[in-house]
């Protein structure tokens, strides 16, 4: 789809970016009709016999903002989201939108690289204590990688894999 932020070329995309600064307009309908997109994923899983419970959303950049904001709107309980330097969309109605969120307890791993001159860090931060005031603040993970741009790194790749696994046990 065409991208403001990208001289409006088209790129992959879930929804448009406007701009990438706190401040920024936001693609409210666009952002919305994405998460209904992801919702309904995820309610065509669970009826191929996966509960709910048993989901991780996640995603890297525009792919996190959009697993952030489908959990915390979702009346799915889900296992948990990975947001990878990410941000979270229409962060000014979250308390209003999350307040009915069945996933108030979920558990949250956000990353960032320090060096992301795309999505900077300070993104990061204000999403990490935006979700501290939504969801349960202890279920929120926020981990930080010197050196690190708009990418990922091995250590990074191995958070994601311990806090799947802790999530996700097993069944036996």
């Amino acid at each position: 789809m065409p991208v403001t932020l990208n001289m409006n070329m088209a790129m992959p995309s879930w929804f448009d970016i406007i701009g990438l600064s706190p401040d920024a307009d936001e693609d409210e309908s666009g952002i919305k009709q994405a998460a209904e997109n992801i919702k309904a994923l995820i309610d065509q899983e669970v009826k191929n016999g996966i509960p709910s419970h048993r989901i991780v959303l996640g995603g890297f950049s525009q792919g996190g903002a959009l697993s952030l904001y489908t959990a915390l709107t979702t009346q799915q309980k889900l296992a948990g989201v990975v947001a990878l330097s990410c941000w979270l969309p229409l962060r000014s109605s979250f308390p209003q939108a999350a307040a009915n969120s069945c996933n108030k307890d979920m558990h949250v791993l956000q990353c960032h690289g320090e060096a992301d001159p795309l999505v900077p860090l300070v993104f990061g931060c204000l999403t990490v204590e935006k979700l501290k005031s939504v969801v349960n603040p202890t279920n929120v993970n926020f981990k930080t990688y010197p050196r690190m741009p708009h990418s990922s790194c091995p250590q990074e790749m191995v958070d994601i894999k311990q806090f799947i696994e802790k999530q996700l046990p097993p069944i036996n």
